[in-house]
């Protein structure tokens, strides 16, 4: 073999491998780059638009705005090639992550059902959840469900329809805090803490504890079951405190508020576990879930479902399309009909968080986008007067639109085949 063959041989090896390479997530980037980082291009297209941001990013000092936008871009092949942008980057910015942290909570219970490998267990089977320590409850039946059994599958589908508190509660009571935490450490998601219930007030001790659990087959036999568990798990020393008081019960405190014991998932963290859920082809093994395709369908399913589309749960006129949606339509009205958003937002304590992966089907767009922006002027924390309808939902819904907009008049090579994410949503 001459020495030309050689060199033509060993590009094409390269080229090879270079079309195989894993795409870069989003936390892996973000390593590298400083605290508060922003990419020309993310900043370039906010400047565009001064009437619509100037106002909260000339204070980024008080609304700690963070923006991760990713472009997708399609070999002929189909495979995805993920091109990361920044605004703000800042990992070490807290935020209180609120609902975001059902997204990987939800996966992770299927994942352990695959794990578990016991015959007739799966998210549809019925799961009783009994109570056997301070500040637990039992759950016995569901009456969202079409004949009262309690499943996985239900507390998933909540989840993503609506963000329910109580489904996220049994589905970490389910995992308890050391799978969840360890297997988020083991994927490389070292700063994240998911330690306690949503929305119950419940001590650090009784949150570490969780409920025993049984599941059941068609014919009322136990076909596996779960002691109650302690969690023995070692947080990581956190020093969060934000704002300049907060209400407990009906007396101010004038001091900042101390986080340090609450749910921590950075914006990194959350964008690239979007993007190993909708692209596990695409990730190194060590980001991908233990999922199986039917699961993979599952989730896409439900994290775009609109609330109007399902009949178990039903939910009325209140839960309008776009209830879910921060990103593009700021959680309120009806959506287009060929846009189909793939996302898990949260807000609590003046905080908003959207992580989405949007999709228009018309135009062959697609792209992801994630952002938090905190929304308390007053810096104080539970008192109910939050800027959300002022500040964080008209941000949030601007800021998809222009990024939309961008996408549509971006120029790509390939027409991306979108299929794998056209669900049926029929009932």
């Amino acid at each position: 073999m001459t020495n030309k063959t050689l060199l033509i041989v060993a590009v094409f090896f390269i080229i090879g491998c270079a079309s195989r390479k894993p795409i870069i997530s989003a936390s892996k980037e973000a390593a590298s780059k400083p605290a508060g980082y922003s990419d020309t291009l993310l900043s370039g297209i906010l400047s565009q638009y001064p009437e619509l941001f100037d106002s909260v990013l000339r204070k980024n000092d008080q609304y700690h705005v963070q923006i991760i936008y990713t472009q997708i871009d399609r070999k002929p092949n189909n495979h995805p090639v993920f091109t990361n942008y920044f605004y703000n980057l800042n990992p070490g910015q807290y935020f209180y992550p609120a609902s975001t942290v059902k997204m990987p909570t939800a996966v992770l219970a299927l994942q352990r059902l695959n794990e578990l490998k016991v015959p007739g267990l799966d998210k549809n089977t019925t799961m009783i959840t009994e109570a056997a320590y301070s500040g637990q409850t039992p759950v016995y039946n569901d009456p969202t469900t079409p004949d009262g059994r309690p499943t996985i599958a239900q507390y998933i589908r909540k989840i993503f329809l609506v963000s329910d508190n109580d489904a996220f509660n049994r589905l970490y009571e389910f995992l308890g805090q050391e799978y969840i935490n360890n297997n988020l450490h083991r994927m490389g998601y070292d700063s994240a803490q998911i330690i306690h219930h949503l929305n119950i007030s419940l001590t650090e001790d009784q949150n570490r504890h969780t409920n025993p659990i049984r599941f059941f087959d068609t014919s009322s036999g136990t076909i596996y079951s779960q002691p109650l568990v302690n969690s023995h798990l070692v947080y990581q020393p956190r020093n969060n405190f934000a704002g300049t008081g907060y209400y407990s019960g009906n007396q101010l405190v004038n001091r900042p508020f101390d986080f340090s014991k609450k749910n921590r998932l950075p914006l990194v963290d959350l964008h690239s576990i979007l993007e190993s859920i909708l692209f596990p082809e695409a990730v190194r093994a060590k980001q991908r879930f233990g999922l199986k395709e039917d699961d993979y369908k599952f989730l896409y399913r439900y994290m775009s479902m609109k609330p109007a589309e399902s009949d178990f749960p039903p939910y009325d006129t209140s839960f309008t399309d776009a209830y879910s949606k921060f990103l593009l339509y700021g959680g309120h009205g009806e959506m287009d009909s060929a846009i189909r958003i793939f996302n898990k937002e949260g807000d609590a304590y003046g905080f908003l968080t959207d992580v989405a992966y949007i999709v228009d089907f018309k135009n062959g767009v697609e792209f992801l986008l994630s952002a938090t922006i905190a929304c308390n002027s007053d810096g104080i924390f539970n008192d109910d007067k939050y800027d959300y309808d002022n500040v964080g939902y008209p941000f949030l819904k601007n800021l998809g639109r222009v990024i939309y907009q961008h996408e549509l008049k971006r120029k790509r090579d390939n027409v991306p085949d979108l299929s794998k994410f056209a669900m049926n949503y029929g009932r």
